[in-house]
């Protein structure tokens, strides 16, 4: 996604400084018209994407096994998948144009968009990544897709497009391509809006193709979700218990769990940026080996605590809900060694995979939200909002998208949860300001204001 700085070409050259001006202008009309057209193939490549990682996920680890012979899934099968992975990201980053999206490691970034040579390659990338196990989610691929195909498409309508015009319509595209991941489409642009530093007097300007192509990219999904029944892919959590009403003593969990997980998160980056260089230096021997070393924390949950290993593998996107539902009645050792065991197959990942770290974060805030509903005092539901929300930012730093994020996903809930969510995320973002940077060469959070990625 990319940010606007300036109106669009079309607008009159005296109200480049006036949001108003540039509403009224044909220039801008054109664009929201274009903005929309844009949304309806852009979301649907991107309804198509996640199918196919769908798909692939169940293929690869249940359904392949048992046309090999096997009577069941064999503990160690995560094993060659995830070198797999490794090796195929690697292959991508290292001969395909560009850098296969930006490495996750890096935060997340929604400047920029990838040159129409380059999406094959963020495309490649992202399904190694995310079907065969790697521990990232596919909201930055998605942004990086949708920008690409947005700027794409105006640059085939009229070549010459000024920089801004074609930024704009990039950005609508990202709008679009998240449309209804995180569940709604309002929360996907305070993401993208919060990341990209999107704000002042050219808020409303900037953000109304993103908005329009969003809502237009919703109903593409709804209407392929109807069409063809396989789901919209948005992150939901059904059934949960009610709740009505925080407490002291909740309030005071929130501010130690909004202490805690600025360390966790600390650690995981720790982890990802001492990686960082074995990756680069020898990139097609350590991502394999990477993928190895994620496919043996699954196998060591499994083994120890007799659950699935897809519950360490992959974003969390579809396992959240399971959780949720089932967490709650683990012993709180076997949530523990999920959030360590989660924790540093996330760490690896981010240092030589392509994906997004939204998603493995809002798992790990709710798994350790889960154990600290085992508090005195505490409750499952402000416990998985709090924890969910400290996390997220502090592997994000981005606050607002942190409290919808923690609060959206709680339906009926969010209004009592608000309060603690965002104490815990205050709390938390002053804290993850504070701490000293993790180990390892510290990365810009934005890529240059128009054109290519940043290698």
């Amino acid at each position: 996604m990319h940010a606007p700085p300036d109106p669009p070409a079309a607008a009159p050259a005296g109200a480049a400084t006036d949001p108003l001006a540039i509403l009224r202008s044909k220039g801008y009309l054109r664009i929201l018209v274009l903005s929309g057209v844009i949304g309806v193939p852009v979301s649907i490549v991107a309804y198509g994407f996640l199918a196919l990682v769908a798909w692939l996920q169940d293929y690869l680890f249940t359904e392949l096994p048992g046309v090999l012979g096997f009577a069941e899934v064999p503990i160690w099968w995560p094993a060659p998948l995830l070198a797999l992975s490794g090796l195929l990201v690697a292959l991508s980053i290292r001969y395909l144009p560009g850098t296969s999206g930006h490495p996750p490691s890096e935060g997340f970034k929604a400047g920029g968009f990838p040159q129409p040579r380059e999406l094959a390659g963020v495309a490649l990338a992202a399904l190694a990544t995310l079907a065969l196990g790697a521990v990232l989610g596919p909201e930055a691929p998605l942004i990086a897709l949708g920008g690409g195909l947005g700027a794409l498409a105006i640059l085939l309508v009229k070549k010459d497009s000024p920089p801004t015009a074609v930024a704009v319509i990039a950005s609508a595209g990202s709008f679009a391509a998240v449309s209804t991941l995180l569940g709604s489409p309002l929360l996907g642009a305070f993401l993208l809006m919060e990341a990209s530093g999107l704000g002042g007097a050219m808020l409303g300007v900037g953000l109304l193709p993103g908005l329009l192509a969003a809502g237009i990219g919703s109903l593409v999904f709804v209407g392929l979700d109807s069409w063809t029944g396989l789901g919209t892919f948005s992150l939901a959590i059904p059934n949960l218990p009610s709740f009505s009403t925080p407490t002291v003593a909740m309030f005071l969990w929130a501010l130690a769990l909004g202490v805690v997980c600025p360390f966790v998160a600390w650690g995981i980056k720790a982890l990802a940026r001492t990686v960082r260089p074995s990756v680069r230096s020898h990139r097609l021997i350590v991502t394999p080996l990477l993928g190895l070393l994620v496919a043996g924390l699954a196998i060591v949950f499994a083994q120890v605590t007799g659950e699935d290993t897809a519950q360490v593998l992959f974003s969390g996107q579809d396992t959240l809900p399971a959780l949720v539902t089932d967490g709650a009645s683990w012993p709180l050792g076997a949530v523990a060694l999920l959030v360590v065991c989660k924790s540093l197959a996330y760490g690896l990942s981010l240092s030589g995979f392509r994906g997004g770290p939204v998603f493995p974060a809002m798992f790990i805030g709710a798994a350790i939200g889960v154990a600290a509903s085992h508090l005195p005092g505490m409750a499952l539901v402000p416990a998985l909002g709090v924890g969910i929300g400290a996390m997220c930012v502090s592997m994000l730093r981005l606050p607002l998208t942190s409290v919808l994020l923690a609060t959206v996903l709680l339906t009926s809930d969010a209004y009592a949860v608000m309060p603690l969510v965002i104490v815990t995320v205050v709390v938390a973002h002053v804290l993850t300001g504070r701490l000293p940077e993790p180990p390892g060469r510290a990365v810009g959070r934005r890529l240059p204001a128009i054109g290519p990625k940043s290698p």
